[in-house]
């Protein structure tokens, strides 16, 4: 490549701001919070985490994910119990509205994702697809080195 390039972060943070200020109206419209989202997306395909493992998996401070753990309890969307060989631990698990609210959430996310990839010609699009996914996959210290 010639030339000099941004950094990735300083290319990615702006598309990030902008991408998570376009799902703030669809996460309102369904009643969740981006916490009570992201706590959802994580326990997608990992059907039960201790509380203690989801705030880690999350990079949320154990203490600081109770409320929205308690509000979608309270609203049906996962289910708490205690693990019987460790009184103090609870296991966190979707229920099946958590598991439908979920899929309706992110469906009108990646629709209006979908308008914005469009943009892309189809071969960049798959590429910068397949990149995203497997740089995302990487280990933090991958990263920090």
């Amino acid at each position: 490549m010639t030339g000099r390039r941004r950094d990735l972060a300083a290319m990615i943070a702006p598309l990030q701001r902008a991408l998570i200020a376009a799902e703030q109206p669809v996460l309102r419209a369904h009643g969740l919070s981006m916490w009570g989202y992201v706590v959802l997306s994580a326990l997608d395909g990992q059907p039960v985490r201790t509380q203690t493992a989801l705030a880690e998996f999350i990079g949320a401070d154990k203490s600081r994910i109770i409320g929205v753990l308690d509000e979608l309890e309270n609203a049906g969307l996962l289910d708490r119990t205690r693990d019987p060989a460790d009184r103090r631990a609870r296991f966190v698990a979707m229920t099946d509205e958590g598991r439908r609210k979920h899929r309706a959430v992110q469906a009108d996310i990646q629709r209006n994702e979908e308008r914005v990839l469009a943009r892309l010609d189809p071969a960049d699009r798959e590429a910068f697809l397949r990149a995203l996914a497997t740089l995302s996959a990487l280990p933090p210290t991958d990263i920090t080195g």
